[in-house]
């Protein structure tokens, strides 16, 4: 499971990179496609920005678990938590898309 941690630390940081950039005004990184309609880009940004910091917390939440996975039943956990943190993760990614550009696409 050591593998499995470093591979979601890494997640973590590239999506908490990713959402430090965004947050502080980088709408660039986003596809251009998805922001058609969008008037305020700062407050996007930082709507978007959030939603990627749930991502990466829940890819953190997972590693820290998984260093921890000796048993069948914290694997499963560790598993879980990415899942669930990543979906809840892209849903607010989609309701900031909703909210802000009109739509998801």
């Amino acid at each position: 499971m050591l593998a499995y941690s470093i591979i979601t630390f890494l997640m973590a940081a590239l999506f908490l990179g990713l959402g430090i950039a965004i947050y502080k005004g980088r709408t660039d990184l986003i596809h251009d496609y998805h922001q058609k309609k969008v008037t305020d880009k700062a407050a996007y940004g930082r709507a978007f920005g959030k939603a990627l910091f749930v991502c990466a917390l829940a890819s953190l939440l997972s590693g820290v678990i998984g260093l921890f996975a000796a048993s069948r039943p914290l694997v499963i956990a560790a598993a879980a938590a990415l899942f669930l943190g990543l979906g809840i993760g892209i849903c607010c990614i989609v309701a900031v898309q909703r909210k802000y550009n009109k739509g998801v696409f």
